[in-house]
């Protein structure tokens, strides 16, 4: 992360935010990418005062809708042929046993997968593709899509950013330093939420004996 944020840092500021928007959007397609490693990465930028926090989280949060929606759009041409094929391209992302789960969260929660999938790596990757194959009303989808692309950016963002702000405010004579520990914290708190709702759509997705996994939920 530190060489995305070293890489980020050099650039002016409109191509933070482009960048920004371009790599969660490409993730959300379906492609894996680091959306949530560079979210973090411009988010410290904002502490440090490189970039401005509000344009960070807009930037996230519209290649997460935008994203998503083109995701749900090629997934609903394409069909599983083509969450197939994403599985052989991506078979450590996107194999059989990933498409699985992320089925069975979306029979087991409809489009509220849709909105958590967004904390979640393989369902903010799976969720636009997976939905317009599996025929979701988009409707529905865009709601959940929305909701959830803005709450995951902008909680985010700014909980990196006050990070960032209350280490630099204690830490003034060490600066990188307070970059360290707000590296640090940023982190951990991505990773305890990452994983808090893993765990909470894998405990319910666990099929029940006998239980098979759905080809195709309308």
């Amino acid at each position: 992360m530190l060489d995305v944020q070293h890489w980020l840092v050099a650039l002016p500021p409109l191509a933070v935010y482009l960048i920004v928007a371009g790599v969660i959007g490409v993730e959300s397609m379906g492609v894996p990418l680091p959306g949530e490693i560079t979210l973090v990465s411009a988010s410290l930028l904002a502490a440090a005062g490189v970039v401005e926090p509000e344009w960070v989280a807009g930037a996230a949060a519209l290649g997460a809708i935008v994203g998503d929606s083109a995701g749900y759009a090629i997934g609903r041409r394409g069909g599983r042929a083509l969450l197939a094929r994403l599985g052989r391209r991506f078979p450590k992302h996107l194999g059989p046993a990933q498409l699985a789960r992320a089925e069975l969260s979306f029979a087991r929660h409809g489009v509220w997968a849709v909105f958590f999938g967004r904390f979640i790596a393989l369902l903010r990757i799976l969720a636009g593709p997976l939905a317009g194959a599996l025929h979701v009303p988009y409707r529905r989808f865009l709601a959940a899509n929305a909701a959830g692309g803005l709450v995951w950016a902008f909680a985010t963002t700014y909980l990196l950013f006050h990070l960032g702000r209350v280490a630099e405010h204690w830490l003034k004579d060490a600066s990188w330093i307070g970059l360290g520990l707000a590296v640090l914290a940023g982190v951990g708190s991505t990773w305890w939420l990452r994983r808090r709702a893993h765990r909470a759509v894998h405990t319910e997705s666990e099929p029940e004996p006998g239980e098979t996994v759905p080809a195709r939920s309308r």
